[in-house]
């Protein structure tokens, strides 16, 4: 993709991959699921991972996996308020975006 991706919208990504597992999901499903949006390595995957728990949007645990322990993580009730608000924040600004690019004239 040639657009950047602010630490914003990477957050409300990750929020969103996780919010689908109820049961939470492991880094490397994460960075698989966010790649089929954008390009992200796992190496700029974890430390936003770390931030959103450090910020109370997940919580995160081990679960056995094949003998070795597998880190999950798993939204909050915070977490999935932030993701609404990232939603709605993203509604309006990918539909100005849209517009722009499209020609079209708001009838704000």
């Amino acid at each position: 993709m040639v657009f950047n991706t602010g630490a914003a919208l990477l957050d409300a990504i990750v929020l969103a991959v996780v919010s689908k597992e109820e049961e939470g999901t492991y880094g490397y499903k994460i960075t698989q699921d966010v790649r089929k949006a954008i390009e992200v390595s796992e190496s700029t995957l974890y430390p936003v991972l770390r931030r959103l728990q450090k910020d109370g949007y997940l919580i995160v645990y081990d679960r056995e996996c094949g003998g070795r322990n597998r880190r999950y993580y798993q939204i909050t009730e915070t977490g999935e308020e932030k993701l609404a608000e990232y939603r709605s924040e993203w509604e309006s600004y990918s539909s100005k975006i849209s517009e722009l690019f499209s020609g079209e004239e708001s009838e704000e």
